[in-house]
């Protein structure tokens, strides 16, 4: 497989990689950074690829550890984070964002890699680096957060 241009990348994964970013910071503006670093790094190292899932799985793989490195950030240590309202236009998907967002990154990214993305349990774990089992947790984990934090916005709504 040929190396592909960065523009082409963008088409490609831009959507993918500025879900993921969204989905972990919950900031256009963050998100934004992210998808520019990612792709920044992209056109840096121009890389070739075996196959097209490969190449995906990189891009994720970069795009998660820009997002490491946007939560290590020393002035992120002293943020205060804004509430952010988001229209939706069901109370359902309003409940589950504010559900999401409640969850901690890890399991966030685990959630939004396996459901919105596709991937599964084994293909997250190559792309974290993290055992399968660790991430099947994480799942689980976050499934039963989520079912208490969804339950508890039903009992408010009665």
């Amino acid at each position: 497989m040929t190396a592909k241009t960065p523009e082409q990348l963008i088409y490609d994964y831009g959507n993918t990689v500025y879900r993921l970013a969204y989905a972990q910071t919950r900031s256009q503006h963050d998100a934004d950074d992210i998808f520019q670093e990612v792709f920044l790094r992209v056109a840096q190292n121009r890389p070739v690829f075996d196959s097209e899932s490969h190449e995906k799985a990189w891009i994720l793989r970069v795009t998660l550890n820009c997002l490491k490195s946007h939560w290590r950030a020393a002035w992120r240590r002293h943020d205060v984070p804004l509430d952010e309202r988001i229209p939706f236009p069901a109370p359902e998907e309003r409940a589950l964002d504010n559900a999401l967002r409640q969850l901690s990154p890890k399991y966030r990214a685990a959630v939004h890699l396996f459901y919105y993305e596709g991937y599964s349990a084994e293909e997250i774990a190559r792309m974290t680096g993290e055992k399968p089992s660790t991430i099947r947790t994480r799942l689980t984990r976050a499934r039963a957060q989520l079912r208490d934090l969804l339950k508890g916005e039903s009992d408010d709504e009665l």
